[in-house]
């Protein structure tokens, strides 16, 4: 068995509104919000680090989890934007928790790897114990400000969100999950030469078709409508995708949890920002059954299903 016992995220302080942006782009502040639905975005500052905002995460969701970091069988870090190819910042992580022999494993999959490092925890917990799952980026790094980047460099932010499954208790049980990758159309979504290149109507195409056909293969399985779904908890990928995919699954947007607005596409981290930010708000016992789903490079999507106790 495996439960979701507590989320947590980390957050640059610097804000970047779409006023300061827009000038660099060669754009309108109204335009950013019209094509993102995007108003400001953090940008880690430059002694900060994909490991640095990882650790804070990690702390406030063991914090919150009430676990030490010896109480931790595994780490698994999403990140796309990692400050070296390899080691990644899984390893670092470890360390600035104090760690030396637990297993700290990297899933470079930028925008998807959270939810990766989600439904591969949920089937390992039960026999390795609690699982810290990170998603830590710092796109801003990875974006060009400039009229030519202008498609990428609206959508992007820096931050870093945690969750611990743990396989005894927590607030939710995790039942069911699924992972899928298509590598015909990987080209259209590529992190290289410190750069995110994105072919945009590809992917939201893809993504808007994928993230829907993931999740209702969970609803079939488990002989649920979507409609039973309490709280819908994605990729902040763009504030478009959340009306498309409710009107796929036609269940109503409000369904849908989103604070893109404010943070705006944080990568691999979003998901669990999103997460940790809607279980502050609300803190009771779960009512209805919640459902994670995200989609990125690879291509990777996929989706988590957790039910109340």
């Amino acid at each position: 068995m495996a439960f979701l016992r507590a989320f947590g995220s980390s957050l640059p302080e610097r804000i970047v509104t779409n006023e300061e942006l827009a000038p660099q782009l060669g754009v309108s502040p109204d335009w950013i919000f019209s094509q993102s639905g995007i108003r400001q975005r953090r940008y880690a500052c430059t002694d900060e680090t994909v490991a640095t905002l990882g650790h804070r995460a990690a702390q406030q969701c063991l914090e919150k989890a009430a676990l030490k970091a010896e109480d931790l069988g595994m780490i698994l870090v999403a990140s796309g934007s990692a400050d070296r190819f390899c080691p990644g910042p899984a390893s670092s992580i470890a360390a600035l928790l104090g760690l030396s022999a637990t297993p700290a494993l990297d899933l470079p999959i930028a925008s998807a790897g959270s939810l990766a490092g989600l439904a591969l925890a949920s089937r390992l917990a039960d026999g390795i114990g609690n699982i810290l799952v990170l998603g830590a980026e710092i796109m801003s790094r990875r974006i060009e400000p400039t009229p030519e980047g202008r498609n990428t460099a609206i959508l992007f932010g820096d931050g870093a969100g945690a969750c611990v499954v743990s396989p005894t208790e927590g607030f939710a049980q995790i039942t069911d999950s699924c992972l899928h990758t298509d590598g015909n159309s990987a080209e259209a979504l590529t992190i290289q030469n410190n750069r995110i290149a994105m072919d945009g109507s590809v992917i939201i195409r893809h993504a808007t078709r994928r993230m829907p056909q993931a999740m209702a293969e969970l609803l079939d399985r488990n002989t649920m409508k979507a409609s039973e779904i309490g709280t819908f908890l994605l990729h902040q990928a763009n504030s478009n995708f959340f009306s498309r995919i409710a009107q796929t699954l036609k269940v109503p947007v409000e369904c849908f949890f989103a604070n893109i607005q404010h943070y705006g596409n944080t990568s691999s981290a979003s998901m669990l920002i999103a997460a940790d930010e809607w279980r502050t708000a609300n803190p009771a016992p779960l009512a209805a059954p919640l459902m994670f789903s995200a989609f990125g490079v690879g291509l990777n999507w996929g989706a988590v299903l957790a039910l109340p106790l």
